[in-house]
């Protein structure tokens, strides 16, 4: 089948925000408090729902709890975006699927605030579609983001080409039937 339009992530594949100093503090400071390997916790947050991560390595805690972690932390990944830019060739190839007339969306597992923020500093064109973790009762590696992003440019998952640095977002837009491109940096 014909590719029609793409589903890009954002974190790692039109975004340089990994590696970020503050989210990477944020994330160790958080594991030390609760006994957790640091070293263990970056390498599994890589390409999740925050929120997944968070009861991951809280099971057992109460919704409130982790919903009070969640806020705390995503408060800071939203609003510490220094450093945060466009990866090389990003704007151009996003303007340019614009003035070809190619739809294409944005599918990440960050949330609203934290996608917004990087979307805006980085100076990314505007999508079509923007899903992030809040539009999807399950995140990356399920199919969920990457379904409704094809739905929601009105195409069908096998007529859309994902773009993804993360395990977990390779395997989501395998697992939704999509054509896949994985990003290696």
């Amino acid at each position: 089948m014909r590719c029609k339009g793409f589903l890009f992530d954002l974190d790692g594949t039109l975004v340089d925000s990994l590696k970020l100093p503050a989210v990477e503090r944020a994330w160790s400071n958080w594991a030390r408090r609760h006994g957790l390997s640091p070293e263990e916790v970056l390498a599994f947050i890589h390409g999740k729902q925050a929120i997944t991560s968070l009861r991951h390595f809280m099971a057992g805690k109460s919704e409130a709890d982790i919903a009070a972690e969640f806020t705390r932390l995503e408060h800071i990944e939203a609003t510490e975006t220094e450093g945060i830019t466009a990866l090389p060739g990003a704007i151009a190839l996003l303007n340019h699927l614009n003035k070809a007339g190619i739809p294409w969306a944005i599918v990440t597992s960050g949330s609203m605030p934290v996608a917004r923020a990087r979307h805006k500093i980085a100076g990314l064109p505007a999508p079509e579609v923007f899903v992030t973790a809040e539009r999807v009762k399950r995140g990356k590696p399920e199919p969920d983001a990457y379904l409704l992003g094809a739905q929601l440019l009105g195409l069908a998952p096998q007529e859309c080409v994902v773009v993804e640095d993360a395990p977990a977002g390779v395997l989501s837009g395998l697992a939704a039937g999509c054509h896949v491109i994985a990003v290696l940096m």
